[in-house]
């Protein structure tokens, strides 16, 4: 297998002081010994809690093939026998190399931002364009100021296609890591109330995430959802910023890559869709509205990249769901199985909204009941109350029969759902665990759904633990 990078290119890309015999290459870039494979080059990245300079031992011992260290870091490494490549800044050093490993390719690059939907889009076109080329993608949510230029840095540099996920929760964040990247085809999956703490409305999250625009390509493309009340706004800005090439995806009649029409089933759905005057009928291996949406995206990205649309559309049928992102598992209860989805991974009242009408969708046998468990969405700031209670009115025209709560936030929405609806609410996670594993019964689909930071991954692990799997999608 060939380098990833000659040890000679890093030096040169990143102006650093090589420190003992390099290696000719390396394999990859890492900046975690725990997922360090051996001859990677480590970079002891300094974030806000770790310095990986203090890790520099562990991947030597890893089998590091070089360290990229900071000078002012050098004399506290000691007698430390490992080839080096020193620099002023290693994050700076990685995002030069990020930009070399930019400058070499000639991959087609699609950059994906939105409130809602990045990481499945993301992975939804690795995993269609995988089927028509050779592609790299963002790992995980590797989405900020040091993900971005990792998975750059990373790049293949004989890569067809290459997939950046670019998330933010403030504005400007966006703008430096799109101008990086440098995209093609600029993705904004939809305007939603993520991170409203920090904005003053929805129309200050559409301006930061536009800021996408301003990193595409000449004769690049913008593609943004028409379906969404602020696509005028967002079109308006990727014309400022010079895009003159701009799609739209969705059910509105004017979208570039419309649906015209879509089964929703429990575990999958079929769409029929004109992707630029041409008929394409699809199934596609996940459930929800919001993922026909998404998907939508995908088949323009594709169209707009010069994919072979048709070994794409049939690739969405071998989607499947990732954990915390929908995964579905059967777990075994003493007295039958019950279904459980697996929404743990964050929450905003946009992902929220599906995910109750995915719980709403789904299965239930022998007299099954729909049971959401929900915590709070964080990060909405003064709107918080509201946003929180205005759930109530999307689970009343739904079919759930239970609804469990946990976190502070969740008080409004415990106070405002009907006296007749079966709701607990408790402070956090720990508290629900014990209820839940006391109220599921064979027969029932679960759904669990809260922003990351209150660990509803705990939850969903106790529910494995108690109840082993018996199968997943």
């Amino acid at each position: 297998m060939s380098d990833l990078w000659n040890s000679e290119a890093m030096v040169e890309a990143m102006g650093g002081r090589p420190l003992g015999r390099l290696p000719d290459g390396v394999g990859g870039i890492s900046i975690d010994t725990r997922t360090l494979s051996r001859g990677d080059a480590f970079f002891a990245i300094k974030g806000e809690r770790l310095d990986g300079h203090d890790f520099a031992t562990a991947a030597h011992v890893a089998g590091a093939g070089l360290l990229v260290v900071s000078e002012a870091k050098l004399p506290a490494l000691g007698r430390l026998s490992v080839p080096m490549i020193v620099v002023p800044d290693v994050l700076a050093a990685l995002e030069k190399l990020g930009q070399a490993a930019r400058a070499r390719s000639r991959a087609k690059i699609i950059a994906v931002t939105g409130s809602a939907g990045k990481t499945t889009t993301k992975e939804a076109l690795r995993h269609v364009l995988s089927g028509v080329g050779r592609v790299h993608a963002s790992d995980k949510s590797f989405n900020n100021h040091w993900g971005v230029p990792l998975t750059l840095a990373r790049m293949p540099a004989d890569c067809d296609y290459a997939v950046f996920e670019i998330g933010m929760n403030h504005p400007g964040e966006i703008r430096p890591l799109v101008k990086l990247v440098r995209p093609h085809i600029a993705i904004v999956t939809l305007i939603a109330a993520a991170h409203l703490g920090y904005f003053k409305d929805l129309a200050g999250i559409a301006r930061a995430k536009a800021e996408i625009f301003e990193g595409v390509v000449p004769g690049g493309a913008a593609l943004i959802n028409r379906d969404d009340a602020h696509f005028a706004l967002l079109q308006k800005l990727a014309r400022a910023a010079g895009v003159k090439k701009i799609r739209g995806f969705g059910e509105d009649p004017r979208s570039d890559y419309r649906l015209e029409s879509c089964e929703l089933g429990a575990t999958a759905s079929r769409i029929s869709a004109n992707i630029a005057g041409r008929e394409i009928e699809a199934e596609i291996g996940v459930p929800g509205r919001h993922m026909v949406q998404n998907m939508l995206a995908v088949l323009g990205a594709a169209h707009l990249a010069g994919a072979d649309l048709d070994k794409v559309a049939a690739a969405l049928g071998g989607l499947s769901a990732e954990r915390g992102r929908g995964l579905r598992l059967r777990l075994t209860h003493p007295k039958g199985e019950f279904a459980l989805i697996d929404e743990s991974y964050n929450a905003n009242p946009a992902s929220m909204q599906a995910a109750i009408k995915l719980l709403d969708a789904a299965d239930v046998e022998n007299g099954g009941r729909r049971i959401a468990v929900l915590g709070d969405m964080l990060e909405l700031g003064q709107h918080s109350q509201e946003l929180h209670s205005a759930l109530a009115d999307v689970i009343a025209d739904t079919r759930t029969d239970i609804v469990l709560l946990a976190g502070k936030e969740m008080k409004a929405l415990a106070e405002k759902l009907p006296q007749g609806m079966r709701k607990q609410h408790r402070d956090n996670v720990e508290e629900i665990i014990p209820l839940l594993l006391k109220t599921v019964r064979p027969g029932d689909a679960v759904m669990v759904k809260s922003s990351n930071g209150l660990g509803f991954s705990r939850l969903v692990d106790a529910l494995v633990r108690h109840y082993p799997a018996a199968s997943h999608k």
